[in-house]
């Protein structure tokens, strides 16, 4: 299966944090993805895009939070992250980029 342009709109970046370098341990990638991506469309884009066999996705959706900048009062966007556990065998290397 090769990657379709729109498979890069469903994944926006890699998660690189403390807790997705943990879940790296467990044979799991953090992404953040596209707020209207639905499993099964995040699960074809990982493994077209990257190469490997996909075991589960799990998603999340972390609120905005609301912030000061420059004194007045703003809103972060919502996020969506994609915890994608590979099939044994399969690697992901975030850290190199696409």
């Amino acid at each position: 299966m090769s990657a379709k342009p729109e498979h890069y709109d469903v994944i926006k970046k890699p998660v690189i944090t403390e807790k997705a370098t943990m879940a790296s341990d467990s044979n799991a990638v953090v992404f953040q993805v596209a707020m209207d991506a639905t499993k099964p469309q995040i699960k074809e884009a990982v493994e077209a895009v990257f190469g490997v066999k996909v075991k589960a996705v799990n998603t999340t959706i972390t609120k905005g939070k609301e912030k000061r900048f420059r004194g007045r009062p703003g809103v972060r966007s919502d996020k969506k992250k994609a915890y994608v556990t590979l099939e044994e065998g399969n690697t992901i290397d975030v850290t190199t980029g696409l």
